[in-house]
């Protein structure tokens, strides 16, 4: 793809193409125009395009086509600007930032604002410079907001890396990033960290945009937050709360991902409030690539807002136009206006939002149900694709949780994972110590829970036990351990336990389902362990094998995968796995497994 042109740089060519004067590379004749401005619908609308940008909207006349000019017959089609995801991570979709973009493109979406603060917690820099650099040669306009929280807690766990306020001032020099990635460490900034607070002043400084993530409802909380320079939140699930952070000044990123569905509730403030929908948009935050396929990306959530009850030229400004003004580019994308650019797509029904033609930077991506662009490929280093580090080979008893205490009954601390929750409970049961260690069991639904360091081969690994996964056989591992991303392992046979941990490392990470030895699913991502290579489909069949490979263990929890993955999120309560060992998330601090008498 080649660099995409300044308005100034086009803008004397545009008035000449406008006036007739030059002719158009591409004409879209009569159709219906979302204005985003208006809030209207205005039929027989005529879009007339110039090089990636728009040079007229109206009325087409015969000066502006010539021998070259292509032209087409939206036949009475919505026209609708190209749709815009202002906060997602492209790790969550488990593809590259390349194999996302076809995904997101064929879907409407021609412009995201990416959050890539996983891959940041394995490479820092260097991780978020090579997804960066990745998204800048695509059809796709990404842009990226540079991550603010790595790792996400410093006393609890060990990431691969971490970002300093240098780091951040570097970043936000970068061409197209364009503020600090989702603010998380709240707590910090309202109670005045210094690093936060360093972090967000250089954003200010820079004039970006300082995104947020704000899901407490203390009031007070709230105006520290906003004060420090904070100025929006995708952890509103509560229409309530909605309404106090748009009264705050707060815009509000109403989130529709895969496991995080907002939509139903916090739209309420708009259908039964009545607010001002001005500093208000819609987002994805977590998108899975199953989603991708079934349900769409962007256009989703629209749908979603429109199932809701809300009018569709309404919906469609808050994934457009708003989130366009948000980040303060509203005069380069967001509408079907002159001198934008030329994203938009061509519609047959807004309540379905399925585009027929997807048009980004005046050249068609999508159309007759193919992708109609060569992408480029990119290529990441080997040390990039080679992330998992194990002191050595696991071995069963690597998993056992040893204690001095006699065989007999003990007392031990319990993660209990919640079914449909990013949660997590702390619970105690009793169990078994035989030979030195501490047996699981089944019976109670308590098996073993490890977390293995895998950044620097250190050797260091926690066992816990962990409830409501309902395994019967086998084990799994998983790279994809937000936020530092170690290996976690998990089962109630150790020998599979140790084949899974080997496995990841061979192949660099991934996911994977052992039973009896034997593998039965696996899903390699070579990406920082983050990221597949693969295409959509392959990943998708991967991911369905995978939950297969789950229920043949035992089990039938809703999104057990990302549930696992979450299982070691340090700044979520109440109690999760670390390298380190077992954390309470209320306290902050690191606690015994064995409960002292």
């Amino acid at each position: 793809m080649g660099k995409r042109t300044k308005l100034y740089e086009a803008a004397k060519q545009l008035g000449e193409v406008a006036l007739g004067k030059r002719p158009a590379d591409l004409i879209i004749r009569d159709g219906v125009l979302v204005n985003v401005f208006t809030g209207e619908l205005l039929e027989h609308t005529d879009v007339v395009i110039s090089g990636d940008r728009i040079a007229l909207v109206g009325k087409a006349r015969k000066e502006h086509e010539g021998p070259n000019t292509k032209v087409i017959e939206a036949n009475g089609q919505y026209l609708v600007p190209g749709l815009i995801d202002g906060h997602m991570h492209v790790e969550s979709t488990m593809l590259s930032v390349t194999e996302f973009s076809k995904a997101a493109l064929a879907k409407g979406t021609t412009t995201v604002f990416m959050d890539p603060h996983e891959i940041a917690n394995v490479f820092g820099i260097e991780g978020v410079r090579y997804m960066h650099e990745e998204g800048q040669q695509l059809p796709l306009k990404v842009y990226t907001t540079f991550p603010s929280c790595v790792p996400a807690t410093d006393d609890l766990e060990d990431a691969g890396a971490s970002l300093t306020v240098a780091d951040i001032q570097e970043g936000l020099t970068w061409e197209n990033v364009q503020g600090l990635g989702e603010v998380m460490n709240f707590p910090g900034v309202v109670h005045g960290d210094s690093k936060m607070h360093g972090e967000i002043a250089e954003t200010i400084k820079a004039d970006k945009t300082v995104t947020g993530h704000f899901p407490s409802e203390d009031p007070y909380a709230l105006q520290a937050y906003i004060a420090a320079g904070v100025t929006s939140d995708h952890e509103t699930i509560a229409k309530e709360d909605a309404l106090a952070k748009l009264r705050a000044g707060l815009h509000v990123q109403i989130r529709e991902g895969s496991a995080w569905r907002d939509v139903k509730e916090v739209i309420k403030v708009i259908t039964e409030y009545n607010v001002d929908t001005r500093n208000i948009s819609l987002v994805t935050d977590d998108v899975y690539p199953e989603t991708l396929i079934t349900k769409g990306h962007m256009n989703h959530v629209v749908r979603r807002a429109i199932e809701e009850g809300l009018d569709p030229v309404t919906a469609i400004q808050l994934a457009t136009i708003n989130s366009a003004r948000y980040f303060h580019m509203e005069n380069d994308i967001g509408s079907i206006s002159a001198g934008k650019f030329a994203d938009l797509l061509l519609i047959e029904d807004l309540q379905q939002m399925e585009a027929s033609t997807v048009i980004a930077d005046g050249s068609i991506q999508f159309e007759k149900g193919e992708l109609q662009q060569v992408f480029p490929v990119y290529t990441y280093p080997d040390a990039v694709r080679s992330s998992v580090h194990l002191a050595r080979e696991m071995k069963a008893d690597d998993f056992l949780h040893r204690t001095n205490r006699p065989d007999g009954e003990v007392k031990v601390n319990v993660v209990k994972a919640i079914e449909g929750s990013a949660r997590t409970e702390k619970m105690t049961a009793s169990l078994q110590v035989k030979d030195g260690a501490v047996h699981i069991d089944k019976k109670q639904d308590i098996i073993h829970l490890t977390c293995i360091e895998r950044h620097k081969g250190t050797g260091q690994i926690s066992n816990v036990f962990v409830h409501g996964f309902q395994f019967q056989h086998g084990a799994v591992a998983s790279t994809v351990a937000h936020d530092s991303h170690n290996l976690l392992v998990m089962g109630v046979d150790r020998e599979d336990m140790a084949i899974a941990a080997n496995r990841l490392a061979e192949i660099g990470g991934g996911l994977v389902a052992v039973r009896n030895g034997e593998v039965l699913a696996e899903l390699p991502m070579p990406i920082a362990g983050l990221m597949s290579d693969q295409p959509l489909e392959t990943v998708v069949e991967q991911v369905s094998n995978l939950v297969k490979a789950w229920e043949n263990l035992g089990c039938s929890i809703t999104d057990p995968i990302m549930t696992f993955s979450l299982i070691a999120l340090a700044v979520i309560p109440e109690i999760r796995v670390t390298n380190r060992g077992l954390a309470d998330v209320t306290t902050f601090e690191l606690i015994d497994v064995v409960i002292s008498e």
